[in-house]
């Protein structure tokens, strides 16, 4: 069992071990796929990691890799198959960010003009800040990526012109 591992009842460990029903699209030693049992639209697909991580801050830098490869593999398949010009990926990390399944998890979701679904960006109940504090906050951010006391090994050190 992954890092964080949960007392929680966890759907997505059922399928995963066979245990649970699913139509599953895709896997392979580390992730599986498979359609979402209540799709935006048709095409939805869920992809997992096999191994039980509760969000996204849980998972190794090289399997939320991978999921993301996998979610590039068939991101066109699925726009293709569903007929949908547009996809969204989209993962909910924690409870307030609307995850309510506790096994790190990717939605493709295929989309199509005026299918009532909607992520609103930029957020309507939101006011551009003054430019300061957005440097603030973008200088705070550079110095943790490039803090050597900080940096743990699932951390790459990044290149942003500090």
């Amino acid at each position: 069992m992954g890092v964080a591992a949960t007392t929680r009842h966890c759907i997505f460990c059922e399928i995963v071990h066979g245990a649970g029903e699913a139509s599953i699209c895709y896997q392979d030693d580390r992730a599986i796929a498979f359609m979402d049992i209540q799709p935006v639209n048709a095409g939805h697909v869920l992809i997992v990691p096999r191994e039980h991580f509760e969000t996204l801050s849980d998972v190794p830098h090289a399997l939320a890799m991978h999921l993301f490869d996998v979610a590039l593999r068939l991101g066109p398949v699925v726009r293709k198959l569903s007929g949908s010009p547009d996809l969204n990926v989209v993962v909910n990390s924690g409870e307030a960010a609307g995850q309510d399944v506790f096994h790190h998890h990717v939605h493709l979701i295929p989309r199509r003009p005026d299918d009532g679904f909607d992520v609103p960006l930029p957020f309507s109940g939101s006011q551009m800040p003054d430019r300061t504090l957005l440097d603030a906050m973008a200088a705070r951010i550079i110095g943790e990526l490039h803090d050597p006391v900080k940096r743990t090994s699932r951390e790459q050190p990044a290149s942003l012109g500090a």
